[in-house]
C-alpha cells in the first residue's frame, strides 16, 4: 500500500495513511481515491481537483484545501484556487473551473443537487461524483484524526509554503506516469455494488472500487460498530440534508439517548464523524477508547461512517445533465 502511494500519488499521503491501524479500511479509502482522483480519464485533473477543493471547503477541512487548492494552482489560473479556498466561486475565472465547483458545492445539500444538472459531458460523471464522494469521506477522517496543516506537529507555520512547493511537485510528478485503471482493485475481495451507488457503472474501475470499499468497510462496521449504532446512523442520515446540524452537542446527546449506555460513545462518535466531524474533539475519542481501546476499531467506525454519510451525499445528486 505504501508503495503504491508513493508510486500514483506522489507522497505517503497522510489522509490515507492514518487508516494504517485497519489494514481493510486502508485499501478501501486508497482504491476510492486512486480510481476517482489519480488515474486519467475522461474528466481533466483540474476539473476533478477543483471539485475536491470545494468538497474540502464546504467541509471545513483546512488539510485538506490546502492541499488541493496547492495541486489546482499549477493546473488552473492562479488565483482561481484561492477563490475556491475562501468561498469565492463566483470569482474563478477558467469558466470550466468555476461550473465544476459550484457544481460541487451544490450538490453537498439534499435541495440544490436535486436541481443541479452535471456541467460536463455524462461520461464524466463517475470522476467528478467519484471525487466529490471520496472527498467528502476523506474530510471527516481528516478533520477527526490530523491538524489543520500538512506538516508535522510542532512544525512551524511558515514552513507551509515550501513543504506545499515540494508536495505538489512530487503530486505532479506521480501524475504524468498516469496511473493505469483497476490496477490497485486485488487489495480487496468483489463485492456488489449497492443500489446508491449505480452512478459509477459507467466507469467499471470506480464501480469496482467503490464496490469493493463498501464491503470492506461493511464487514469493518460488523466487527467494530455495535448493533444499535449501525441501526441509528442510517436513520439519521434519511433525515439529514447536508447542512451543519445545529450549535452545540444537544441534537447528538438527544439522538443516542435510546441507546444502550455502553453504546453511547461509539454512537456519538458515529453520529459526529459524519454530520459534524470538525467538532470531534479528544473527549469524544477518549470516551469511545474507554469502550474499545484498540485503533483498528477507532478507524474502523470513523470510516464506516465517513463512508456512510459520503453516499447520501452521492445519492442526492443528478445522473444527467
Amino acid at each position: 500500500m505504501y508503495h503504491e502511494l508513493e508510486r500514483d500519488f506522489g507522497v505517503l499521503a497522510p489522509p490515507i495513511a492514518l487508516h494504517s491501524p485497519a489494514p481493510d479500511a486502508l485499501a478501501a479509502s486508497w482504491l476510492m481515491l486512486r480510481e476517482t482522483l489519480l488515474v486519467p480519464g475522461a474528466a481533466s485533473r483540474a476539473a476533478k481537483e477543483a471539485v475536491a477543493s470545494a468538497v474540502s471547503a464546504g467541509n471545513e477541512c483546512p488539510f485538506c484545501v490546502r492541499m488541493h487548492t496547492a495541486t489546482l494552482h499549477g493546473l488552473a489560473h492562479g488565483r482561481d484556487s484561492a477563490a475556491i479556498a475562501e468561498g469565492r466561486l463566483q470569482a474563478v475565472a477558467d469558466p470550466a473551473v468555476r461550473a465544476v465547483a459550484l457544481w460541487a458545492t451544490r450538490a453537498a445539500v439534499r435541495d440544490t443537487a436535486a436541481r443541479n444538472p452535471l456541467p460536463a459531458p455524462p461520461e464524466q460523471l463517475p470522476e467528478l461524483l467519484g471525487t466529490a464522494v471520496v472527498l467528502h469521506y476523506l474530510n471527516r477522517m481528516v478533520n477527526v484524526f490530523l491538524g489543520a496543516v500538512p506538516l508535522p506537529p510542532g512544525a512551524p507555520e511558515r514552513s507551509l509554503r515550501p513543504v506545499l512547493r515540494v508536495l505538489t511537485w512530487l503530486i505532479k510528478s506521480a501524475a504524468r506516469s498516469g496511473p493505469m485503471a483497476g490496477a490497485s482493485l486485488g487489495l480487496l475481495p468483489t463485492a456488489p455494488l449497492p443500489d446508491d451507488l449505480a452512478w459509477t457503472a459507467g466507469n467499471p474501475a470506480i464501480a469496482a472500487a467503490f464496490a469493493r470499499a463498501t464491503g470492506a468497510l461493511e464487514q469493518a462496521a460488523l466487527r467494530s460498530v455495535p448493533d444499535g449504532v449501525r441501526a441509528l446512523l442510517p436513520e439519521s442520515l434519511a433525515r439529514w440534508d447536508g447542512r451543519p446540524p445545529g450549535f452545540g452537542r444537544g441534537w447528538v446527546e438527544q439522538a443516542i439517548a435510546p441507546l444502550p449506555a455502553v453504546e453511547r460513545a461509539a454512537g456519538r462518535l458515529a453520529l459526529l464523524t459524519a454530520l459534524a466531524s470538525y467538532t470531534v474533539d479528544e473527549s469524544v475519542i477518549g470516551a469511545f477508547r474507554a469502550q474499545r481501546g484498540e485503533d483498528e476499531a477507532l478507524v474502523e467506525l470513523t470510516a464506516w461512517a465517513s463512508l456512510m454519510a459520503a453516499r447520501q451525499v452521492g445519492a442526492w445528486t443528478r445522473h444527467t445533465d
